[in-house]
């Protein structure tokens, strides 16, 4: 069993919660935007495709005490990339910021993106590249005052992105929040909607 985090909006939790339980996730624990579950890698499968109120599913790699862009620097230049993907492998790196010391995540993602890719021609001569549309790796990293939690995103595009609107309207409701308003409400299939 792994540990295994889904993302989701404020005030989502509790349902998101209640969608890991239904699909037999060990180890449900809400938290701040993001519930924490464990499975098999049968469940990130399941989690990815079922899951109605999450925005992303993601395996923690590590976490460690950051104090500054050199301690992120150094933190992901120590993590054994090498065994997370190839040389020839592209990467992706999303930043979320909950820190009032750090203010823009674009140069933390460049910071954490120097780290691996060091890494990586330190020991072979070579480095993996960027790629931002379609990478083989998404890295997401997680940042506050005093810690980095870094992770793979399993999902890819958000999984708000699931292709259920066919037009694009000016202010179109979130998929993930919808879905969410709906189990809410208590509204089951089969029932009327209206």
């Amino acid at each position: 069993m792994k540990d295994l985090i889904a993302t989701t909006l404020y005030g989502m939790e509790e349902v998101l919660a209640e969608e890991l339980i239904s699909l037999g996730a060990g180890s449900v624990r809400p938290h701040n935007r993001a519930v924490s579950f464990s499975g098999d890698k049968m469940m990130l499968y399941r989690a990815n495709y079922h899951l109605r109120t999450a925005l992303r599913v993601l395996k923690p790699l590590r976490a460690f005490p950051a104090r500054n862009e050199e301690d992120i620097y150094k933190g992901i230049r120590d993590i054994a990339w090498e065994s997370v993907m190839g040389q020839e492998s592209t990467l992706a790196v999303e930043t979320v910021l909950v820190s009032s010391r750090y203010k823009h995540s674009g140069y933390i993602s460049q910071k954490v993106k120097d780290g691996i890719v060091d890494r990586f021609r330190d020991r072979t001569g070579r480095r993996p590249s960027v790629d931002l549309k379609d990478p083989d790796v998404r890295i997401h990293i997680h940042l506050g005052d005093t810690h980095c939690n870094v992770s793979l995103d399993s999902s890819g595009e958000s999984l708000h992105k699931r292709g259920y609107r066919t037009q694009a309207f000016k202010a179109p409701l979130n998929e993930v929040l919808a879905a969410g308003l709906i189990k809410l409400s208590g509204w089951e299939s089969g029932m009327r909607f209206v």
